[in-house]
């Protein structure tokens, strides 16, 4: 990380990072929670998701990558099956524990 004091004048980004580099998931307040048995994989979630955090092989989705979904919920709003749901963060810690 630079400091201050590297940081080019006029706040320019000579090397722009990546999303892959930062896990941004850690913020999240709710966790989406996918129905496999509900999915017809018509991936709808992946197109909306502005994180990039649906998980897709072979034209299926496979999971949902929770060190980058920032919980916003649009997976779940747009998918046609509801397959997709939303829990709160804790809560569902709190059942992975159990």
């Amino acid at each position: 990380m630079k400091s201050w004091k590297e940081i080019t004048w006029g706040g320019l980004v000579m090397e722009p990072g990546s999303s892959v580099a930062y896990e941004t998931g850690d913020w999240r307040s709710s966790r989406p929670i996918l129905d496999e048995e509900k999915c017809s994989n018509c991936l709808v979630c992946w197109v909306f998701c502005p994180d990039g955090a649906i998980q897709v092989e072979n034209s299926k989705v496979v999971g949902i990558d929770l060190k980058h979904c920032k919980g916003c919920g649009i997976c779940a709003e747009e998918c046609p099956r509801k397959a997709i749901t939303m829990v709160d963060e804790c809560e569902a810690k709190a059942e992975a524990l159990k």
